[in-house]
């Protein structure tokens, strides 16, 4: 019996920090989209020149496909969405998109 409960609980640490990696690094990603000058228009709870990230994550909840959709956004540029200023293109890596879109998402 003791042998299984250590196990067990040996299981319980490998699953837990297996879920962890898989958080989103709200961290990392805040630090990318300063490194990427996306909080010269965007701000976490508010509308700078661009929407809240909050908002962004309200408008796509329900939306399955968002996270390719806004990637292509950031990547490429948008406009019309959220009002006549849009968005630049950036060159951002795809890696660190993925990243951000995931934090932005996670609001």
């Amino acid at each position: 019996m003791k042998k299984f409960l250590i196990a067990a609980v040996a299981a319980a640490g490998v699953l837990a920090g297996a879920n962890a990696g898989a958080a989103v690094d709200a961290a990392k990603a805040k630090q990318l989209a300063t490194k990427y000058n996306c909080m010269a228009c965007h701000a976490e709870d508010k509308k700078l020149v661009g929407p809240a990230f909050k908002e962004v994550a309200k408008k796509y909840k329900s939306d399955a496909g968002a996270a390719p959709k806004l990637a292509g956004k950031v990547k490429g540029g948008g406009g019309g969405v959220w009002g006549s200023i849009p968005m630049p293109p950036n060159n951002v890596p795809e890696g660190d998109i993925k990243t951000m879109v995931e934090w932005i998402l996670s609001m």
